[in-house]
């Protein structure tokens, strides 16, 4: 197994998993500023960037395991990249996005847990844009957008 259509789906789901945790990041921010409960359609969007989350890191460690092999070197930055960056930083995002919906779950106040999900997801946001391989960047390079 080559893993090339787990690549093209592990690709394509980055823009859902950006999307939504962008958009429910930046929702929670907009409700905190303006002091406002939670609407129910925020909350699943929270909820949906979880989800995406969790499925996009069960296709990435699945290819992580089938193509372990291919990493083995560590003197290529190419390489180091793979094996430790890119894993590494997407799992503390995700780790971040999971913290974030949990302990906006078990806040008290509105306000607590519009900050949670907003600080966490905004985070996380960050780290996976960093450590995508977009291809304008030297580790994508030559890569599709897809």
């Amino acid at each position: 197994m080559d893993g090339s259509i787990l690549i093209y789906f592990h690709s394509l789901l980055r823009y859902a998993v950006l999307a939504a945790v962008a958009f429910a990041g930046i929702t929670h921010l907009l409700g905190l500023l303006r002091a406002r409960p939670i609407l129910n359609g925020e909350r699943t969007v929270a909820i949906v960037a979880v989800v995406l989350s969790h499925v996009q890191l069960a296709l990435g460690l699945l290819l992580y395991f089938t193509r372990r092999g291919l990493y083995s070197d560590m003197a290529q930055p190419f390489q180091r990249f793979w094996k430790y960056e890119h894993l590494g930083t997407m799992l503390i995002a995700i780790l971040l996005v999971t913290l974030g919906r949990s302990l906006s779950k078990r806040a008290k106040e509105e306000r607590a847990k519009q900050l949670r999900v907003a600080v966490f997801f905004l985070i996380a946001l960050l780290l996976m844009m960093w450590a995508t391989p977009w291809p304008f960047t030297e580790i994508g390079h030559g890569r599709s957008w897809i």
